[in-house]
């Protein structure tokens, strides 16, 4: 292949001023991984018709073309946090792993609850162009939980909210909640829930069973979940409102949504790629980088969250992309703060455990990492079918490629991957966002 120049790692530039060429053919690539390779051509952002000359080529060697990945919860730390990741090191991290669109969560400092925190970070995500970057609106002022925030304002903000998460926090007060549904249902809106009862979770530390009892750590029960979902799916179907369940963890979230779906509830629901391969065994060595929200579950939940998001039961996965400094993570256990990387390494364990034990067919990769999303989202140019007309954003996925994890590698500032060492499946050769090349052979493309 023709190699695509890249700037130092260090720089950006933005969309605006960015050189885009008028076409670009990629060269024997196999839509969704079916049928023989074809050369597929885009010109001024959508797929086309014919060939070109004149195109800038990409040789796909038979690797597979999807519709780039959608990610609905990513927590990108800018403003308040840049000590961990910024807007431009999370939008590097997302292309080099195949994204062409984040949602990035409100749990900011200070919190995005408002159209002047969520107008910034949009700005911020276009300046940098290498993904859409979508602002999470907060629920309730300051994630507190007490009074609604300013849904309305920041959804007619040159923003455009369309989801609001005060993640990392439960809207635990039923009436708050029910009057967030209310509200977002007017703004055609969705509410996604971080579905943790609190009085439950009181000194939570781990999940609650034998490896927490054992090593002498705090339970974390099932149920603190399950009931926030059971309770949030009565509530959105009385007022017929939509709402999303974020990072499922157990069987029995999975059961509820399940009943809810069947009864007409608009809801969907994500499932972390940690949460399809890693369980509380790992718990062992008290390593903090295995400390999340939710926590690590037993084997049986992970079996359980496979089959559910091969259903359809749960819809999408979502990284819940949580970089933390050092400080924060190589401490005791009970200090360290909960979460993990996950922009660069969720392809390879959607593959891992998804496409190489028969669950998904690399269609059924773009339904939960493209189509879905988008859909929940509302977005109307992302997770498009592969075709002439569409808007190309794409991703090309060397399917017989392998790589080993490695944090300190990874595009983020922060490094803590509880898959250090790994050797993944699959690997992102391209990442394309409107005919422009974001992503080129691991490194971000000018």
């Amino acid at each position: 292949m023709r190699e695509l120049a890249t700037e130092p790692s260090n720089t950006v530039k933005p969309l605006q001023e960015a050189k885009v060429k008028k076409s670009l053919l990629l060269k024997g690539v196999r839509p969704y991984g079916e049928g023989e390779p074809q050369d597929v051509l885009i010109r001024d952002g959508v797929i086309a018709e014919g060939t070109d000359e004149n195109a800038e080529v990409i040789e796909g060697n038979g690797a597979v073309l999807l519709p780039g990945f959608v990610d609905l919860h990513t927590h990108l730390r800018e403003p308040g946090r840049e000590d961990t990741e910024t807007i431009e090191t999370g939008s590097k991290a997302a292309a080099l792993g195949g994204y062409t669109a984040v949602f990035a969560m409100a749990n900011t400092d200070p919190v995005a609850d408002n159209a002047v925190i969520v107008e910034h970070v949009a700005r911020r995500g276009q300046e940098v162009g290498l993904v859409d970057v979508h602002p999470v609106g907060a629920v309730t002022v300051g994630l507190k939980g007490e009074k609604l925030a300013e849904l309305g304002t920041m959804a007619k903000s040159k923003a455009n909210v369309r989801v609001f998460s005060d993640d990392g926090h439960c809207v635990h007060d039923p009436l708050i909640m029910r009057r967030a549904l209310e509200y977002s249902k007017s703004l055609n809106a969705v509410i996604a829930q971080h579905a943790e009862e609190p009085r439950l979770t009181v000194g939570a530390q781990a999940h609650e069973g034998e490896n927490a009892s054992r090593l002498g750590l705090q339970g974390w029960p099932a149920a603190a979940e399950e009931s926030i979902v059971a309770r949030d799916c009565i509530l959105a179907k009385q007022v017929d409102a939509k709402l999303h369940v974020c990072h499922v963890s157990t069987t029995g979230t999975a059961d509820v949504l399940k009943w809810a779906k069947a009864r007409g509830t608009k809801v969907s629901a994500e499932v972390t790629p940690h949460h399809l391969i890693l369980t509380d065994d790992r718990l062992s060595t008290y390593d903090p980088v295995n400390k999340v929200n939710p926590p690590l579950r037993t084997q049986a939940d992970v079996d359980a969250l496979r089959q559910a998001l091969a259903d359809g039961t749960i819809d999408c996965v979502a990284t819940d992309h949580a970089p933390h400094a050092v400080q924060d993570k190589d401490c005791e256990w009970s200090a360290a703060r909960p979460g993990m990387l996950g922009l660069q390494t969720a392809l390879g364990i959607v593959v891992e455990t998804m496409v190489k034990t028969g669950l998904l067919d690399w269609r059924g990769v773009a339904r939960v990492m493209s189509e879905k999303p988008a859909e929940i989202a509302g977005l109307t140019d992302q997770g498009r079918p592969i075709a002439v007309g569409e808007p190309a954003n794409l991703v090309l996925v060397d399917p017989d490629a392998s790589w080993t994890v490695t944090g300190a590698e990874l595009a983020s500032i922060a490094g803590n991957t509880p898959f250090e060492g790994m050797e993944l499946p699959a690997a992102v050769t391209a990442t394309i966002l409107r005919g422009r090349v974001t992503a080129v052979a691991g490194r971000i493309a000018e």
